[in-house]
Formats: structure tokens, sequence, C-alpha cells
């Protein structure tokens, strides 16, 4: 899955990249606004975690601006902002949800995966595909109840396979949700990723449409 960090704040966003990354999230990290908006703007993103005071374009000018626009990626706004009425003011200019900064980075994990959740229409977190059971918020994967031990960018792939079961994605689609700018890209980093996917679960868990991508079965 990946996400848009809107942070001006240099330590705090350094240490959101590597904790999201950490539990599967491929982490775009931006300070300002106007960078914000153009990123939205060419990239497709699961979800943004958004402050509010920000240089330039602040955090409610840039979420009313992107809703009337006819975005509607779900935004998480992270902010020191308390108070009753800068919290219905965020929610009304379009945000999903709103955090209090300090914040615990499990329940900041826990929301957005929530936020993903609702985005798409499910109300089940773990996901289920034939014999294999993937548990998001555990971060685990069973075959046949037994668990089985994935790499972080093994889990991303069948994680976003199983979110989008019956429909195909391309290599570049998969590579969009496991890496984020600036890092580098092996020209077959998807492919080794499902031929040990296969390797560890079983070889049909995932299908390849030759020449278009992959894809996991919907259930029936």
């Amino acid at each position: 899955m990946r996400l848009l960090l809107v942070e001006d704040d240099t330590l705090l966003g350094r240490g959101l990249v590597a904790g999201l990354g950490q539990s599967g999230f491929a982490v775009d990290w931006v300070r300002d606004g106007e960078d914000a908006d153009s990123a939205l703007a060419t990239t497709t993103y699961d979800a943004v975690v958004l402050d509010l005071g920000l240089p330039g374009m602040d955090g409610i000018s840039l979420l009313k601006h992107r809703r009337a626009a006819g975005d509607k990626t779900p935004v998480l706004v992270l902010t020191a902002r308390d108070t009753i009425a800068e919290r219905v003011s965020g929610l009304d200019a379009g945000s999903d949800d709103y955090m209090i900064k300090p914040f615990d980075l499990e329940e900041l994990q826990a929301r957005l995966r929530a936020l993903l959740r609702r985005s798409r229409g499910e109300a089940v977190p773990v996901l289920h595909s034939g014999r294999v059971t993937l548990d998001p918020a555990s971060h685990s994967v069973t075959l046949d109840g037994v668990p089985v031990t994935l790499s972080n960018r093994e889990f991303a792939v069948l994680q976003g396979l199983m979110m989008h079961a019956g429909r195909v994605l391309s290599r570049s689609q998969l590579e969009e949700q496991l890496y984020g700018w600036g890092e580098e890209i092996d020209s077959n980093a998807v492919e080794v990723h499902v031929h040990n996917l296969r390797r560890k679960l079983f070889p049909d868990v995932i299908r390849t449409l030759r020449g278009v991508g992959y894809i996991v079965p919907a259930q029936p």
C-alpha cells in the first residue's frame, strides 16, 4: 500500500517513513502543501497522512483544494491542533480521520488499516484466499492454519493482490505499492517476490496472465 506523508518536521517525517515502512507501507514524503498537491495530481495513493501546519499551502487549504478537484483519496490528519473547533474544521474540510500529536505509531497504523478498509467497503480486516489467510494487523500469513514467514515485500505483494482479488495487477502497479520515491527497483523484483510466494504457499495462489500481470482468483 502506498502512502503520501505530508509533514514538515524532518525528525518526525524520517521516523514515520521508517516506522510505516516496517509495516509494509511504501511511503512518499513531502514537506509542504504545494508538493503534496503536485504528488496527488500525478500519483495514485491508497491514503494520505497530513499535517495541517505546513509552509505555503496549509493542510486545510490543501484538503479543500483536492476535494474540490474530485480527489477521493482517504486522508488522515496528524496534527498538534487539538481544539474541538480545529478537529471539526479538519473533518469538514474533507479528512476521513483525525489524530493528535504526540501519538502512538501502532494506533496510527491501525487507523490507517481501518481507513483503507472503509475506503474499499470492507468490514472484515482479515483476508482469505483458498487455503491462505492474511491478517494485516498482526502482519501474519497462514496456510491451512500454519504460520508462513514472509519478507515485508512478499507480504506487501500478497496483500495487494488479495485486497484486489479477481482483478489483474500489472508489474508496475505492484511496484508502486512496494517502493517509495528514491528506492531502487530491480527489474525482476516483482517476479522474484511472486516466485517466493508460490514456493512458500502453493503454486496456484497467484496466477500469471502473460503480458498483463498477476491475479489472486476471487473467492466464490
